[in-house]
């Protein structure tokens, strides 16, 4: 039970690191927001910078390219809470395989 825990916990936060870094990517080369590709990260992606929003000033470049630093904040908190519940879970498992 704990691998297949394990091996969920990490598959949802990879599909929420690539996500967050197709937007990172769409923002900074200026990508047309009303593409439906570009639509559908930039919404799917919104709730996930919720705790974040106006931590970070976002700069742009010529008014178009975007560097989102929420974006990147948000990737490398959503990737240490990954590690913190992988070794959460590793402990739990460690200790079942004792008893």
């Amino acid at each position: 039970m704990g691998k297949i825990l394990k091996n969920f916990t990490v598959l949802i936060f990879s599909l929420v690191g690539i996500l967050l870094m197709f937007r990172f990517g769409l923002k900074f080369l200026g990508a047309n927001p009303n593409s439906p590709f570009v639509a559908f990260v930039y919404q799917n992606t919104q709730p996930l910078l919720a705790p974040f929003l106006f931590a970070f000033p976002t700069p742009s470049i010529s008014g178009r390219f975007v560097i989102e630093f929420t974006t990147l904040f948000a990737i490398f908190v959503y990737a240490f809470v990954s590690y913190l519940i992988e070794e959460v879970l590793n402990l739990f498992d460690r200790e079942n395989r004792r008893k």
